[in-house]
Formats: structure tokens, C-alpha cells, sequence
């Protein structure tokens, strides 16, 4: 009966797929009005955008909570990805990926068909994308903290010039493009807001939430209450800086202590017992080839 039980569900998963990639009639009037209002230079985009548009509208089916989706568009803007259909292509990616592991393990590619594996390997593949994006999100974070110290430098050089905060955050913006192009990209969106008529105070926070750094909140926090307060930022900058650069320190003495530490698996693991072979290998041979032929004389 497992077999049996296999291939209904397999088939209804099949199904359900094959519905779910069916274009609705409002989807397929959107696809045709852009077909026509297309110009030829967007004709000619690459392949991937069907496939695109293929996750965008499995993601649309998929099941979802409201909490899931507070917690993965937070995510996904923290990994950079701030387009409104991130979110459905994601949830389209997660789908498409747990189904595609499903029917390669409940198939005879690998192997015989295991349905126990197939399951398994369905609810890997729905965790494996949310794994992949928080990785995303913390290298992305780590590049805009190592390069808080270069915009701090260039902030302090900017207002104690004479620029205001908001003209020197968007020369510091533009100064870091290249070197820096993550933290230079939300500098420009602090600008963006800040024409948009937002309060300064409240731009600053959402550059804190987007990024997910803890050193750059506590810079948003310290100009919020600069500006509160009406103490000067030159020497709030300054006195910030120097602290940034001491904890920067603290991060690196402690990641070198930790190094002993780490190094213990690979000694033991790979480099002790070549050790042993080098030094034990040649008196082994040597007992055995003097022991053996004492021991067969004697019998």
C-alpha cells in the first residue's frame, strides 16, 4: 500500500504544481497589454524573466501567515532585496525547490524511491531558502559594518566643513559608491526619504531597521538625540568614532583568542595523524619486521 499511497500523493503534488504555475485571466491580460507596450530593447531581456514570472505566480498561491510575513520582508530587505514582488518570488522559490527535491527522491534518479526520504527531503527544501537568505542578510551586514569607520571619518570631514547632516550623508553617499556600494545605496535611500518629506529622525531608524546592525543603530540613536537636543554633531561624530574603532579592536583580540580554540578539530583531525605516521610509521615497521619472524621461529 506505501507504494500505492506514494504515487497518489505524488500525483496530487504534481497536480498542484501544474495549477498553481496556470495564469489567472487578470495575470494573462497584464502579460498580453505588456507584450504589446513592450519596446524591442525589453524584448530582448534574458530568459530568466519567464522563470521569474513562473515563481511570482507559485508564490502567490502559497500558503502564508502574517507573522512569516512581517519576519521574511524584514529579511529580505536586510539582504538587499527591496523589490515589492521579493517577497512572492521568494515564497515561489521555497515552493518550487522543496517540490523539486520531493520528485527527485520519490523518483529512481538517485536510487529507489523512498517516500520517507522524499518527505524529508520536502521539508528541507522549504527550510533550505530561509537558511540561504539569512546567510545573505548577515554577509551583507557584515560588509556595512566593516565599512562604518570610513563613513564616520568622511561624515566628521563633511560637517565640520559646513555641510549640514543631510548634505554631508549625501556626499559621504556618494563618496563610497564604489568602495561601498551597500552602505552608499542606503544613504541614498536616507536622502530619497528625507526629499520625500519624511522627518529626519524617522529616516534614521529605518536605516537602522533595514541594515540589522548593531553599531549603526546605536549611530542612528546617538544623532537622533543630538538633534534632540541640539548638542553638536561634529564632536558626536568624533567621540563615536573613536569608540567604533575600540570595539572594532575588542572584535579582533577576541576573534584571536578564539583562534586556539578553533584550531584544535583541524590539528587533531587532519594534521596529528600524519604526525603519528611520520614518527610511529618507521618503528612500527621495524618492530614488525624484527617481532614477526622471532615469534614464527619459536613456534
Amino acid at each position: 500500500m506505501i507504494p500505492l499511497f506514494a504515487f497518489i500523493f505524488g500525483t496530487a503534488l504534481v497536480f498542484a504544481f501544474a495549477y498553481a504555475l496556470l495564469p489567472t485571466r487578470a495575470a494573462a491580460i497584464e502579460r498580453r497589454l505588456e507584450e504589446l507596450t513592450l519596446s524591442q530593447e525589453e524584448v530582448e531581456k534574458p530568459r530568466y524573466q519567464s522563470l521569474i514570472a513562473m515563481l511570482k505566480r507559485v508564490g502567490e498561491r502559497a500558503p502564508k501567515s502574517a507573522k512569516e510575513l512581517g519576519n521574511l520582508r524584514l529579511r529580505l530587505v536586510q539582504a538587499g532585496f527591496r523589490r515589492d514582488e521579493a517577497l512572492t518570488i521568494f515564497f515561489g522559490l521555497r515552493v518550487a525547490f522543496s517540490l523539486t527535491l520531493f520528485a527527485l527522491f520519490a523518483t529512481a534518479i538517485f536510487g529507489r524511491p523512498n517516500i520517507m526520504m522524499a518527505l524529508g527531503a520536502l521539508g528541507l527544501g522549504y527550510i533550505l531558502p530561509g537558511m540561504a537568505l539569512a546567510r545573505l542578510a548577515k554577509r551583507r551586514a557584515h560588509r556595512i559594518r566593516l565599512s562604518l569607520a570610513d563613513m564616520l571619518d568622511l561624515l566628521v570631514v563633511s560637517v565640520e566643513a559646513g555641510l549640514g547632516l543631510d548634505a554631508a550623508l549625501q556626499r559621504v553617499g556618494q563618496e563610497l559608491a564604489f568602495a561601498y556600494p551597500e552602505l552608499s545605496d542606503e544613504l541614498r535611500l536616507i536622502n530619497l526619504e528625507l526629499r520625500a518629506g519624511k522627518p529626519r529622525s524617522e529616516a534614521l531608524r529605518n536605516l537602522a531597521d533595514r541594515t540589522g546592525v548593531d553599531d549603526l543603530s546605536s549611530l542612528v540613536t546617538m544623532l537622533i538625540q543630538t538633534d534632540k537636543f541640539g548638542t553638536s554633531v561634529a564632536q558626536s561624530l568624533r567621540v563615536y568614532s573613536e569608540t567604533l574603532r575600540t570595539k572594532r579592536r575588542q572584535r579582533a583580540e577576541e576573534a584571536a583568542a578564539k583562534t586556539g580554540v578553533k584550531m584544535v578539530f583541524p590539528l587533531v583531525i587532519c594534521i596529528f595523524p600524519a604526525i603519528w605516521v611520520i614518527t610511529i610509521g618507521p618503528a612500527a615497521i621495524k618492530f614488525v619486521t624484527v617481532l614477526f619472524p622471532l615469534v614464527e621461529s619459536a613456534k
